[in-house]
């Protein structure tokens, strides 16, 4: 669980940095209700996109079989869940609409890109080098061949 957190963090942190960015330029352009909006935007991203990583990590160990299908589902329930939430505050004052949108925009642009260079620059095994399938050590060279 703790390379889930820091593999979160490492994720986050830009998003935030993108947040604090937003949250700058929000209260220049719109006052307190435009920093206000784009914490919120912000926010929301992270706390969406972290719940559902944790989500398919857990997934990915726990039923690998399952891992497309479950992500296909999460992110469709994230879609949902943020569809509702941005209803439920659509006629709201608390803070500026637009800067939340764009900020919620940007926030999201960050988390994929972050994810992907991430990902891109992770050494990830597509081949088990310790798989005995033959009852061999060697990775099975020879496997199918009568000796």
């Amino acid at each position: 669980m703790q390379s889930d957190m820091r593999e979160l963090l490492r994720i986050a942190a830009p998003t935030a940095a993108v947040g604090a960015v937003a949250m700058l330029i929000g209260g220049l352009l719109a006052g307190s209700d435009g920093a206000i909006g784009a914490a919120v935007g912000c926010a929301v991203v992270i706390v969406f996109m972290a719940l559902g990583m944790l989500a398919l990590q857990w997934v990915a160990r726990a039923m690998p079989q399952l891992f497309q299908g479950m992500g296909l589902m999460i992110y469709s329930a994230q879609l949902v869940l943020l569809l509702i939430f941005i209803l439920s505050i659509r006629n709201t004052s608390l803070f500026d609409l637009q800067v939340f949108a764009l900020s919620l925009v940007a926030a999201v642009i960050t988390w994929i890109t972050a994810q992907t260079v991430r990902h891109a620059r992770s050494k990830t095994p597509y081949v088990d080098p310790v798989a005995d399938v033959s009852g061999r050590r060697d990775g099975g060279a020879g496997a199918g061949r009568d000796q």
